[in-house]
């Protein structure tokens, strides 16, 4: 494997460690410009890592799959090695690998915990990529070209490397592990480890399911999956229909393709647009008989789609909707709530499959309140919003209207 152009550390107050192990890898690989991505340490990590001869981003605190990322996009092109922030230890030997992407196991196990993690890590790979794997989450990684294109940005949290190495494989390139004599700083059988094992676990879970890339570029787990399971046993009749929304989301969500727009999508065919299109309104219309009402529930499940595209925004829309429309939709607005601060944090991403099933919530819910002719009156106040959709960004009409602008951005990352 060529040597790396840049090396890439995710760090967090690691004071006391991050500059010897900035000064290691300089001296190991000194052709290669070390980027110490500090996620929001509260000590002087970012002081000691530039003493040490590192280019330092200062970050938020985002989690080590988001601040590789970041650290990834300011690298310049070629080959990248990965490290963790307090390892001891030599790493040129992953340069040796002819394989994509070489991966470093510990040749002697330190501290640690009753292997669960690791295990549902080996057990993931081996299922669903065929890799067997002895270190399933390393951070020690020097990946190829090809590898970097495929696999960045990352999985958010703990769980970017398994994901990583799940990508590589499932896109058919060579993965292998090298044991190396490494140390780091071990968690063990205390209360830290095991809440530090328990975020890995919350990570690696989130990491295996669907991803997709926010606005900013970062990947994130999609979660509106939960939306529909979260008030199907409170609104059974409802939560089978929203269920079938959700899942019909949950599809453009992981196969669309560059077309945006109603005209974008019937010009082409055959696309996860045209099946939100024809679906969800069939869905509608299944679960109620009512042409009105199917044309109701189609347009405000795309409404809400067409205002999730910043974190937080089609779910305070859907609050505000559902103290509007009340009815059987208080499970969801539960669900919402508890959704709030991940989306707006950036943690996880409501998607399609969330935005499409919350709107049709309001839709369902519509129906049962309005009248025939308020039925009619609501379709065409949300045709017209999804006309002006079409031809205009409402996020940028929100962003231009001072309170709109303000509640619209209550919450959110800068």
């Amino acid at each position: 494997m060529a040597e790396p152009v840049a090396i890439l550390v995710a760090a967090r107050d690691e004071e006391p460690r991050i500059g010897q192990t900035v000064r290691a890898l300089r001296g190991s690989f000194p052709a290669a410009e070390v980027i110490v991505a500090d996620d929001g340490s509260r000590d002087g990590t970012a002081d000691a890592a530039e003493r040490a001869g590192a280019r330092v981003l200062r970050l938020p605190r985002r989690g080590k799959g988001q601040a590789l990322s970041l650290a990834e996009r300011a690298a310049p092109p070629g080959p990248l090695l990965l490290c963790d922030a307090d390892l001891v230890g030599d790493l040129r030997p992953l340069l040796d690998s002819t394989a994509s992407l070489a991966i470093a196991a510990f040749a002697e196990r330190q501290g640690g915990g009753f292997g669960l993690v690791k295990g549902l890590g080996r057990a993931a790979l081996r299922r669903l990529a065929a890799v067997e794997a002895g270190e399933p989450l390393s951070g020690q990684r020097a990946l190829d070209v090809e590898v970097r294109e495929r696999c960045f940005p990352l999985a958010p949290g703990f769980g970017c490397d398994l994901r990583m190495t799940l990508d590589a494989a499932r896109a058919g390139l060579g993965v292998q592990e090298i044991r190396l004599d490494l140390r780091h700083r071990a968690t063990g059988r205390d209360a830290v480890g095991f809440v530090h094992r328990g975020r890995q676990l919350r990570d690696v879970l989130a990491g295996l399911g669907p991803l997709s890339v926010n606005h900013r570029g970062l990947r994130l787990p999609l979660v509106g999956w939960v939306v529909a399971l979260g008030g199907a046993r409170a609104a059974p009749r409802l939560g089978a229909s929203v269920a079938l929304v959700a899942l019909v989301g949950l599809a453009d969500d992981l196969w669309s393709g560059p077309e945006r727009g109603w005209r974008a999508h019937l010009a082409r065919g055959r696309t996860t647009g045209v099946l939100k299109l024809v679906a969800i309104p069939a869905v509608g219309l299944a679960a109620t008989r009512s042409l009105s009402a199917a044309l109701l529930v189609g347009l405000s499940a795309n409404s809400l789609n067409l205002l999730d595209t910043r974190p937080g925004r089609a779910l305070k829309a859907f609050l505000a909707g559902a103290g509007a429309v009340r009815g059987p939709v208080a499970p969801y607005a539960a669900v919402a709530v508890l959704l709030g601060p991940y989306d707006l944090r950036e943690v996880t991403m409501l998607g399609d499959g969330g935005s499409n099933a919350l709107g049709a919530v309001l839709g369902f819910a519509s129906v049962a309140r309005l009248s025939a002719r308020g039925r009619w009156l609501a379709i065409g106040s949300l045709a017209a919003l999804n006309l002006l959709g079409e031809r205009r960004s409402l996020g940028a009409l929100i962003e231009r209207t001072p309170g709109l602008r303000a509640l619209d951005a209550w919450g959110r990352l800068p």
